[in-house]
């Protein structure tokens, strides 16, 4: 599959200033930017920074970022699913993962999230995919936000709905072992059932226990 990407950048403004919420970013540029120390909820901020520069070298890999001048607040990643997940048994060609979605706390409320959604599919090529996310709670900031494990869930599919993701219903043990946890998807205006069909074979492994 081929995968094209279009950039696209709009302004915004928060209270802490005005942002721009750009991408997909290719890898050079994104090289050339600073990450916000406080965006070390999956690994240091620099290391983290080294991840998103190699993501957004792979073919289908994209990036969304906020970024106030040169340093980057905020950011969203698509990539294929991780090898050693369920999701990725079956390489469906069109489908990626919304891998993860961080912002720095004080950026939080803004409706920096929702941004970030929304200029990632403002490229039409995404009508062609399925988008999948995986949601587990031990990746929410329920210290640093104060709220309780379901109205972070809460808040978090509110932000998922915002671009049309949906939720859907599996066996995976990893989701299931936390009642939290879920996963949701977004299907593209142009996905076929070949696809759809393909990722409910991957949602249940374990059909006679429905």
């Amino acid at each position: 599959m081929k995968h094209i990407k279009k950039f696209y950048s709009i302004e915004m403004n928060t209270k802490n200033g005005q942002v721009l919420v750009e991408g997909p970013v290719p890898s050079e540029q994104l090289a050339t930017y600073e990450l916000h120390e406080d965006l070390k909820a999956f690994r240091p901020s620099k290391q983290q920074h080294e991840a998103l520069v190699g993501i957004a070298q792979l073919e289908e890999g994209r990036i969304i970022v906020i970024r106030q001048d040169h340093l980057v607040v905020g950011y969203v990643t698509y990539l294929y699913p991780d090898p050693l997940e369920r999701w990725a048994e079956d390489r469906i060609p069109n489908m990626i993962e919304l891998g993860a979605i961080e912002v720095i706390p004080s950026f939080r409320g803004t409706g920096s999230g929702k941004k970030l959604l929304e200029v990632s599919f403002m490229d039409d090529a995404l009508e062609d995919y399925l988008v999948i996310t995986t949601e587990y709670y031990w990746h929410w900031d329920m210290k640093g936000t104060g709220l309780s494990v379901w109205d972070y869930r809460k808040m978090m599919e509110r932000m998922m709905s915002s671009a049309k993701f949906e939720y859907y219903a599996t066996d995976d043990p990893e989701i299931t072992s936390h009642p939290a946890n879920c996963l949701m998807a977004r299907t593209g205006s142009r996905v076929q059932t070949d696809t759809l069909e393909r990722f409910d074979r991957l949602r249940f492994k374990s059909r006679f226990m429905y």
